[in-house]
């Protein structure tokens, strides 16, 4: 009798897995299958704040629209400056910001100038009023003014005809206002995308029941409403479905019905209950499922009709690692947002970090600083992907490569740390 081989999938202990994709490839493949959304409505300027812009801003006026002196003091004529010693002239009149002074100008006198008032045509410079001495109506002072000091030109700041913001960038409290500068009323948006979401399995539970035992509270809806809520997308919860194919398969063709995106969590292992990825290769297609990482290496993503699909692991931490990594630039590429690089520094490793060549890790880690001023990073101390606190506590990802192994206390290792991420 001839023996029968025995075969068995990789674990989400072991490092090495053929059929697990690159990281690299897989953000890859990601983007590549994505492409923004063409909708767009046209909103009062308040309402397009924390939206993506659909066509560029370009500006029809300068800005500032004139001459304007850069601070309180004295406009006047280079042709008044001594060369040497100083000068007294008599002050002629005042201009303020939004009351210019509507007098003739003349070289030998000077005008009482606000920061932001227009300077009469025939100056061509500020005395800033530390540098005179005012007596009565006159004013004396020196030579250090140079012609254009402290004298702002008219469209500095922005000309008129020029392109100031591009389609695909996302409205923040800075382009709210330089919008509202050049006079603008309305912008073209992209319309908002919307997104589902979906937690599978039998143990979990909704907070405020109580647990029967081997059952959890569902924690990964509300850190997936969290992440998603930072992106401002329309936000569809569907809940916790039952491992069931007829249950699984109904909640999922309900939320591509009704969604540009479907975001599942559990349910993409090898578990008996596990039925997302064959639910998934009978109503949609699968593009891959499995990535080289950890945490987070069962990893869905496909189609399901014109919806994009991710199911991501069921365990918390791989939810987030996974939801950043992956999820988040997909979502920013479908909105027509201009996708932006993870910012990464190099910090000294504080303690000795665990890591086995096969899959790229993404260790939660503390980044300070030392006596110094160096950037260090110390790991939490409990790295399981089950361990949502250590989220809580961290505030970067270590980020170390496939084939990496253990780093000793003091070595150098990349970080991307969660500010503009998280």
């Amino acid at each position: 009798m001839s023996e029968k081989k025995f075969e068995i999938d990789p674990s989400c202990e072991d490092d090495y897995d053929v059929a697990s994709l690159d990281y690299d490839e897989a953000v890859k493949r990601i983007l590549d299958a994505t492409s923004a959304i063409a909708d767009h409505e046209t909103v009062a300027v308040h309402d397009s704040f924390d939206r993506i812009l659909a066509a560029p801003i370009t500006s029809n006026i300068n800005v500032p629209g004139h001459i304007n002196s850069a601070v309180d003091g004295y406009a006047a004529s280079s042709r008044s400056m001594p060369t040497e010693g100083t000068t007294t002239l008599p002050v002629i009149g005042t201009a303020f910001a939004g009351k210019p002074y509507t007098g003739t100008f003349d070289q030998n006198g000077v005008v009482r100038i606000m920061t932001g008032a227009v300077v009469p045509d025939g100056a061509d410079l500020v005395i800033m009023q530390e540098h005179a001495t005012r007596s009565g109506d006159d004013i004396t002072f020196d030579n250090r003014t140079k012609a254009g000091d402290n004298v702002r030109a008219a469209g500095e700041d922005i000309k008129a005809g020029e392109q100031v913001l591009t389609a695909g960038t996302r409205v923040g409290p800075a382009e709210l206002g330089l919008i509202a500068s050049l006079g603008i009323e309305q912008v073209q948006i992209k319309r908002q995308i919307k997104v589902a979401f979906v937690s599978t399995g039998d143990e979990l539970k909704g907070v405020g029941q109580p647990l029967a035992p081997g059952e959890i509270y569902d924690s990964n809806r509300y850190t997936l409403f969290g992440m998603l809520k930072r992106l401002n997308v329309e936000i569809l919860d569907l809940g916790v479905v039952v491992d069931e194919r007829d249950a699984v398969r109904q909640a999922l063709s309900h939320a591509a019905a009704n969604a540009d995106m479907v975001i599942t969590s559990g349910g993409v292992s090898v578990g008996e209950a596990d039925y997302i990825k064959e639910i998934l290769q009978e109503i949609g297609e699968v593009k891959f499922w499995k990535v080289a990482m950890k945490p987070g290496r069962p990893l869905a993503f496909g189609k399901i009709g014109n919806a994009f699909f991710f199911g991501l692991p069921g365990n918390p931490v791989s939810v987030m690692v996974t939801f950043y990594q992956f999820v988040q630039p997909a979502l920013i590429k479908l909105m027509g947002g201009i996708s932006q690089p993870f910012i990464e520094v190099q910090a000294r490793a504080a303690n000795a970090l665990k890591k086995r060549p096969g899959r790229m890790e993404f260790q939660r880690g503390y980044l300070d600083t030392d006596s110094d001023g160096n950037l260090t990073v110390s790991t939490d101390k409990d790295q399981g992907s089950g361990i949502l606190s250590s989220m809580a506590r961290a505030n970067c990802f270590i980020v170390l490569p496939i084939d990496s192994g253990r780093v000793a206390e003091g070595e150098w290792v990349t970080v991307q740390p969660f500010h503009g991420v998280i």
